[in-house]
């Protein structure tokens, strides 16, 4: 017999599933790869420089901030705003003083790259505009590569005009000191400039007439990459971005002489301490700004390896906050911009893998590495100064056995770059082969889709084809490095030309193919019709089943995992929709389920913006580029969990 109180919970679970749809009960939303969820509270994309207010407030200069200005502001671990348009500054230096902030502008507009901008500190605008280098050749470099102040003077690197220039702070020029290759600057309390040629690895003094003084010259590696003069102690710090990543600390009474450093030597490279590639408190990446407050807090800004939106050397903000005594505070990381990380194989999900890289946790999650090694492997095509994808953000990645396979590529690729792991290199990824290349003998693009599945084998659609190429794993050698037989060709079914994108599920032999908008050029985008096939490689190359049919317009990046077909749209919603890959049913809309917590960001505007994978406890865990709050969105959804919540809740009671 049903007791009143049973029937109470019963009609309430019914209740509860009218007004909450399945949807928005059984998944939830997360974020990775950056301090803050939301577009208001996020760290600022691909922080080059800083500049240290005494009261503590932090400015950094990026080259490009999709969602605010391009001089962000920091305090306290916080965001407290930004300053000017997202595409006014190079972000290659930036300084300060009670009133101002100097800033260097961005290369391609009006005002052109070789001018510095003033902005007032208060009113946050732009009031004067100062010219610094003749240069109008320069493309993919920087051209103001240091500025600093002191009392009513300027100082700023003109980089190939071999000069450091010397304004009033009002703009009037002052004079200029040669200096071959100039970079970061600081002003000592003598009014002594001290100027950094970071591939010479040496630091120059001159007077303050410009008359040359003293020379520290480092290690042959070193390069010093950012100055900073600390009047409390009357120490030049220098950050080196050589294989030491760390700070080299130099007393300079009657003469330089260096006396301590601070971070771990070695930085995220050092295997004494930690994994290679594994960052930390003091493993710093590339140290590109230093600066203290009034209360003596040390500020250290990190530029982690890898190449940023359109500059392609440069990576992302990683800002740390020490005590006087050198302990932690907080750190600020904006880790991602226009990128996606893939769930790894290898950890049942519980690590990400992004072009450069490595994440884990949640609410934000944990940098855990670098991939990135400049010194053992300089010719890496992710820091590439030529790199023409806009940052190789976008990773796939298999675990086959013990090894584990990645591949980088950009925004929109037709370009694939092939890396392995081994236990001597740590978290850092080697550099293996490209496709096209002659590793997979074709100089063809791959536009009609890529595929690295689980088994570490590829498919390609190759541009102009028709057809699928599929280039098995034939083994790992005793490093790690992976090798690809030669390519097994499949027509491209005629019913899905032209053909957009592959998926290969190994675990199942599914494939799924998509087709692209027909009659369009935009092969990067993705019509309406994609094709299921079971039982690829055991011969099903005519029969789809399902066919799933794409209501929505714009879809852009699809990813695949166990069961389901996920499908992202560009220029309409943030959405993801679920497809049954047996039925071709829309089982479930992947929505924000607490947008105070977390920004989802606009749509997916890249190719290769979502990774899926399915965890050994059933759960699905779908990750999506928001290149909108310079984070990854991750969706955690379990199917059925609503109906098991509500069995559960009614028998217990």
């Amino acid at each position: 017999m049903i007791t009143k109180r049973i029937r109470a919970v019963l009609a309430a679970v019914v209740l509860i599933a009218t007004i909450a749809p399945a949807c928005q009960a059984q998944y939830t939303t997360d974020w990775l790869a950056n301090t803050f969820g939301t577009i208001a509270a996020h760290v600022g994309n691909g922080a080059r420089s800083m500049w240290v207010a005494p009261e503590g407030v932090i400015y950094t200069s990026s080259l490009w901030d999709e969602s605010e200005g391009g001089v962000a502001l920091y305090r306290n671990g916080q965001s407290v705003g930004s300053m000017g348009l997202h595409n006014d500054f190079q972000g290659s230096a930036i300084t300060g003083n009670a009133t101002s902030i100097f800033v260097a502008l961005q290369f391609g507009r009006k005002d052109g790259s070789g001018r510095v901008g003033r902005y007032n500190r208060t009113s946050q605008t732009r009031d004067l505009v100062i010219p610094v280098s003749a240069t109008t050749t320069e493309a993919r470099a920087d051209v103001v590569t240091g500025l600093a102040t002191s009392g009513s003077l300027l100082y700023a690197s003109d980089f190939p005009g071999n000069r450091v220039r010397v304004f009033s702070t009002d703009g009037v020029w002052q004079r200029d000191i040669n200096v071959s290759g100039p970079g970061a600057l600081a002003v000592d309390g003598a009014g002594n400039i001290w100027v950094a040629q970071k591939s010479a690895g040496t630091i120059l003094e001159f007077n303050p007439a410009g008359s040359p003084l003293n020379t520290i010259q480092m290690s042959a590696a070193s390069r010093p990459s950012a100055l900073y003069f600390d009047a409390t102690t009357g120490q030049l710090m220098a950050g080196d971005e050589g294989p030491d990543m760390n700070i080299k600390i130099y007393s300079i009474l009657g003469g330089p002489t260096q006396v301590g450093t601070f971070g771990i030597q070695g930085g995220y490279l050092d295997t004494t301490a930690g994994i290679k590639g594994q960052i930390g408190d003091k493993r710093f990446t590339r140290v590109a700004g230093i600066g203290k407050d009034a209360a003596g807090n040390l500020y250290v800004l990190n530029n982690p390896w890898g190449g940023t939106w359109d500059l392609g050397r440069n990576g992302n903000t990683d800002i740390h906050a020490y005590d006087s005594a050198g302990n932690l505070r907080w750190k600020l990381q904006a880790l991602n911009f226009e990128g996606n990380a893939a769930p790894d194989p290898g950890t049942d999900g519980a690590y990400f893998y992004g072009g450069f890289n490595v994440y884990t946790g949640t609410a934000g999650g944990t940098f855990v590495a670098n991939t990135v090694d400049p010194f053992d492997y300089p010719s890496d095509p992710r820091i590439d100064i030529n790199d023409g994808q806009r940052g190789q953000h976008f990773a796939q990645i298999a675990t086959v056995g013990a090894n584990r396979i990645l591949v980088a590529a950009g925004q929109n690729p037709g370009i694939f770059h092939f890396f392995h792991f081994n236990a001597a290199n740590g978290y850092i990824a080697i550099p293996d082969a490209s496709l096209p290349g002659a590793a997979f003998n074709t100089t063809a693009q791959v536009t009609d889709g890529f595929c690295l599945d689980s088994n570490g084998n590829i498919w390609a659609g190759l541009d102009r084809t028709n057809h699928i190429y599929y280039y098995p794993l034939t083994g790992f050698d005793a490093n790690g490095k992976p090798t690809w037989g030669a390519a097994v060709k499949y027509p491209t079914p005629r019913s899905i030309r032209p053909m957009t994108r592959i998926i290969y599920l190994a675990d199942s032999d599914t494939m799924i193919l998509a087709q692209g908008i027909v009659g369009s050029a935009d092969w990067t985008s993705i019509g309406a019709r994609v094709e299921v096939y079971h039982g690829w490689r055991a011969g099903n190359h005519t029969s789809p089943n399902p066919v799933i049919n794409i209501t929505s317009p714009n879809a852009k990046s699809i990813t695949a995992a166990g069961n389901y077909l996920f499908v992202g749209y560009v220029h309409t919603v943030p959405n993801i929709d679920a497809f049954n890959l047996n039925t071709g049913s829309l089982d479930i809309t992947l929505i924000n389920t607490n947008p105070a917590r977390v920004d989802v960001g606009n749509d997916v505007d890249s190719v290769y913006g979502l990774r899926s994978y399915l965890r050994s406890t059933g759960e699905y865990v779908i990750t999506k580029d928001n290149y909108k709050g310079s984070s990854i969105v991750v969706y955690r959804w379990t199917p059925g969990a609503v109906g098991a919540v509500a069995r559960v809740t009614a028998a217990s009671d």
